[in-house]
């Protein structure tokens, strides 16, 4: 199944020849014009077009003093030389003033209007982006609607970058002028940034309204700072149960609080005003709860059942004849020696304990460091249908008391299956015996295996068939196989157990049916197809990923509740968790690198200029504290659908409308999912161009909001995914783990997920690749939409979509640029496949692998993700299914058997 260079291998029938036209010619002389640069970048780039080539017709043309590529883009400016650092919105570009609200208005189109409109909107970085309560006199509208015209002007793939509309709160309504009172949209993003205050006038614009919630910033605490409430006084309502937080309003000198959720008055603690630490009156508007919406509070007992649980981990390692050929016993055995100081352990409790799986179980006692005896026993049980455990203790060890000998045994796993010729893997078995083993305590089950189910419970059998691909039938295999797997979850969830997948293998695994258990149980599925040691690349990778997830701080036996002002209500829940009552979600582990979804309902009319919607996780600390991570959202109300269209935010619909078309898949099958998608799109195009555009459009044009001009866009690339795509070249493993990551990423990796980055290299600014004098951070080059027009012949571009990387050589690369980028002069011999740049003493070289290292960087994105993606280097003339998986990529061009943006947008017209 495995191509020869590895990884998911590239199906047949992907993509078409890639027909490389020049770009436009530039619409404004002044593009031309010749701009200073560096005398090496300018020189290299000449270099690297070739002397046969016309200058001027790669992506960044207009940058490096070369002749403009593409000409403007209408209402929006052309993506920034420095990278692409976030333009702000709600800047009049007349003015240079931040405007009151909303996008800048469509300028005319021509580069040096848009030069000098850009120069006004003033640039952003990520830090800044987030909004601030804007304080504005009541009487001033909320986001101002500008509408563009779709197919006048294309789509600039910089639109993606912008930040969502900003959240236009009136004067005084956080109880402290605060620029941190409001949730920044790193945590918490409404798909509507004004709410509708009925559910009739929610219903007649077709949006939805939903949050996307991501807890957590990185996998770190260190790397991700939120306010500690440390002295454990937590003010709640006594109706709503809702925290105190900056909308609240004091009352009675101080002595009470009205609730902004449901206007009960409440009693201020008296210790509110009491400083612990020097035991000291303190100033109450110093405190976070009332200055920052994201805070985190040390949890007093009465928010406990039981003592905090320590940190466990339960690995189950398959040992059988597959998972030692492609060498996964020995290096996750060397992996997780490796990173045993990486495990978090600040209280000394956590505890490890090991299960090997063949078609029999094998248990390990390790004795503690220092006793007699330093070697682990092995202890096995063939009774797979009623798995008992074979002794009372020593099965589950503490690392701190056992560190050495954990090593000792380490060491010495894989040689005792190395000459293993047994093909049985109990893993369903192994899962209920692990869960027997911890589920006492709780904690995590970390599943590391390279086979099918094929012993024990919970057996799976091969039912891939390749004429059901591509047809309505595909549907089913999506689904799981065999019910142990659903029921057994919710077994787990109900015990704190979590599971986390690790899939290796190169035949078919049933990712579909294996998936199930981290779904309900607040765990992951990570799929490796194609996996081998012996590829030094597959080894670093995994053990460079599976490092970070031993290392991550995760929350235990977590829950999720999400309250909001009267009049709104919870009403459905998206993501791995186990849904426990109407409005709790239960995650035995919370992770730190997914994010959830939740719809909101309009229950009754709201009356109140402001709503508030709060998320509050409860949760036990890697080191045994109990904490509750609250999260609150202001959003302005209004009666007007033009509010309810300038203020709706692009990526956070895509979020929501990513997570029903799992459900679609999964549910009723692919076909309708797409459909759903694509009627969708209909929908809210006919609802504007109806209710806010006039009904008739002049020149059969078609009418959206600037703000949500990449939507069309972003639904034709979810219905290209490999999750959803209409193919049948795509194997049923890889799509049910593409589902899992549409239905599991933090947003802004799954809009990179959907909608690629492309970064073209060969003619990048003069500044890329190198760090912001400011900042430190490296700058990349502006990013390019995905079409093949975008190609020029001589070319180097890098595609990433979060999970891999490609480096595009053009068929007509000079060796200038093959000798710089890979230290070969000739394109015959470069090497293509998965692997890693070499690393040669020239300045392009260390800039290109600075961009491809940059673009990794999760960090920077404000979210935090194991995943270290593979990078491929592929020829345009070179190997045809490399060649034809990295087209795939380009979603705005014509593939397989779906259609180009251009005939996309041609055809929502039609039914518009």
């Amino acid at each position: 199944m495995a191509s020869p260079q590895g990884g998911y291998p590239p199906q047949e029938g992907y993509g078409q020849p890639v027909g490389y036209g020049t770009p436009p010619p530039p619409s404004d002389p002044a593009a031309t014009a010749p701009a200073p640069h560096a005398a090496h970048g300018g020189k290299k780039k000449r270099v690297y077009a070739g002397q046969a080539f016309e200058l001027g017709s790669g992506a960044n043309a207009a940058l490096g003093g070369q002749q403009q590529g593409g000409g403007s883009y209408g209402a929006y400016p052309p993506a920034p030389a420095a990278g692409y650092q976030q333009p702000m919105y709600g800047v009049d570009p007349n003015q240079g003033q931040p405007a009151v609200a909303g996008y800048a208005p469509p300028a005319p189109s021509g580069v040096a209007q848009m030069t000098q409109q850009f120069g006004a909107m003033g640039m952003a970085d990520q830090q800044q982006a987030a909004p601030q309560p804007v304080q504005v006199p009541q009487s001033v509208p909320l986001n101002q609607l500008y509408p563009t015209d779709l197919l006048a002007q294309p789509f600039n793939v910089a639109e993606l970058d912008y930040p969502p509309p900003p959240i236009i709160l009136p004067p005084n309504t956080s109880v402290y002028p605060s620029p941190h009172a409001n949730c920044p949209p790193k945590y918490v993003r409404s798909t509507l940034n004004a709410v509708p205050t009925t559910s009739s006038l929610l219903k007649k614009s077709k949006l939805p309204f939903a949050l996307v919630i991501q807890p957590y910033g990185a996998l770190h605490d260190a790397e991700d700072s939120v306010p500690v409430i440390p002295d454990q006084v937590i003010s709640r309502c006594r109706r709503c149960r809702s925290y105190i937080n900056p909308f609240v309003t004091f009352l009675d000198h101080g002595h009470r609080w009205r609730c902004n959720m449901c206007n009960l008055t409440n009693d201020v603690p008296q210790a509110f005003d009491w400083d612990t630490t020097v035991q000291k009156p303190a100033d109450r508007s110093l405190r976070a709860d009332l200055n920052h919406a994201v805070v985190e509070f040390v949890a007093p007992q009465e928010y406990m059942v039981r003592p905090p649980q320590p940190l466990v981990y339960l690995f189950l390692i398959d040992v059988s004849y597959a998972s030692v050929a492609n060498g996964l016993l020995a290096t996750s055995a060397r992996c997780i020696k490796e990173s045993l100081d990486r495990i978090p352990n600040a209280d000394r409790r956590t505890r490890l304990g090991f299960i090997a799986v063949d078609s029999s179980l094998h248990y390990f006692s390790i004795p503690r460091d220092g006793s007699e005896s330093s070697d682990p026993q092995m202890l096995v049980v063939s009774d797979l249908d009623e798995p008992f455990l074979p002794i009372p203790g020593d099965l589950l060890v503490t690392l701190s008391e056992c560190r050495e000998n954990i090593e000792v045994f380490l060491d010495k796993l894989q040689e005792m299956f190395q000459n293993t010729q047994n093909n049985g893997c109990a893993m369903g078995s192994a899962l209920r015996a692990g869960y027997k083993l911890i589920a006492p305590v709780g904690g995590k089950l970390s599943v590391l295996t390279s086979s099918l189910p094929n012993v024990g419970h919970g057996i799976l059998a091969v039912r891939e068939d390749k004429k059901v691909l591509g047809t309505s039938k595909e549907g089913s295999l999506l689904q799981t196989a065999n019910s142990f797997y659903k029921s057994f979850a919710v077994e787990c969830s109900k015990a704190q157990v979590s599971v986390d997948m690790f899939l290796f293998s190169s035949q078919y695994q049933d990712v579909a049916s294996l998936s199930n258990l981290p779904r309900y149980t607040g765990g992951q599925t990570y799929f490796y197809p194609g996996w081998n040691a012996a590829r030094s690349e597959d080894a670093i990778k995994f053990a460079r990923e599976y490092s970070e997830y031993l290392s991550s701080e995760i929350g235990l036996e977590a829950v999720l509740r999400v309250r909001a002002t009267t009049g709104l209500r919870m009403n459905s829940f998206y993501g791995n968790f186990f849904n426990r009552s109407s409005d709790l979600c239960a995650f035995p582990a919370f992770p730190r690198d997914q994010a959830y979804v939740v719809e909101v309902a309009i229950d009754e009319t709201v009356t109140k200029p402001v709503v508030c919607l709060q998320s509050a996780v409860l949760h036990t600390t890697c080191n045994g504290e109990r904490r509750i991570r609250v999260l609150t959202l202001a959003l302005p109300t209004t009666t007007n659908l033009a509010d309810i269209y300038a203020s709706a935010d692009q990526q956070a619909i895509t979020t929501y409308f990513s997570h029903k078309a799992v459900e679609r898949a999964l549910g009723s099958g692919l076909e309708p999912a797409r459909e759903a998608l694509q009627a969708k799109a209909v929908e809210l195009l006919s609802t504007y161009r109806k209710e806010l555009a006039g009904g008739s459009v002049s020149g059969g044009g078609l009418q959206f909001p600037a703000n949500l001009r990449g939507l069309p866009v972003l639904f034709l690339a979810l219905m290209k995914n490999i999750g959803l795509r209409k193919s049948a070249q795509i194997p049923t493993d890889l799509r049910s783990a593409a589902l899992c990551l549409l239905s599991t990423l933090p947003l802004p990796l799954l809009i990179q997920y959907i909608y690629p980055k492309m970064f073209s290299l060969h003619d990048m600014p003069d500044n890329a690749g190198l760090p912001d004098e400011q900042t430190g951070e490296i700058i990349l080059p502006p990013p390019t939409n995905l079409s093949s027009e975008r190609l020029v012949p001589y070319g180097l571009y890098l595609i990433d979509d979060g999970q891999a990387q490609f480096l595009w050589v053009g068929r007509d690369a000079v060796p200038q640029l093959l000798g710089d980028v890979f230290g070969v002069s000739d394109k015959a011999q470069l090497r293509v496949g998965k692997q890693n740049l070499p690393e040669l003493d020239n300045d392009f070289n260390q800039r290109v692998r600075a961009v491809i290292e940059k673009s990794r960087d999760h960090r920077a994105k404000g979210c935090g993700s194991i995943v270290v993606p593979h990078l491929y280097v592929v020829k345009e003339d070179g190997d045809p299914a490399l060649r034809l998986w990295a087209q795939s990529m380009l979603v705005e061009d014509r593939a397989d058997q779906t259609v180009s943006l251009t005939q996309w947008m041609s055809s929502l017209r039609e039914k518009v």
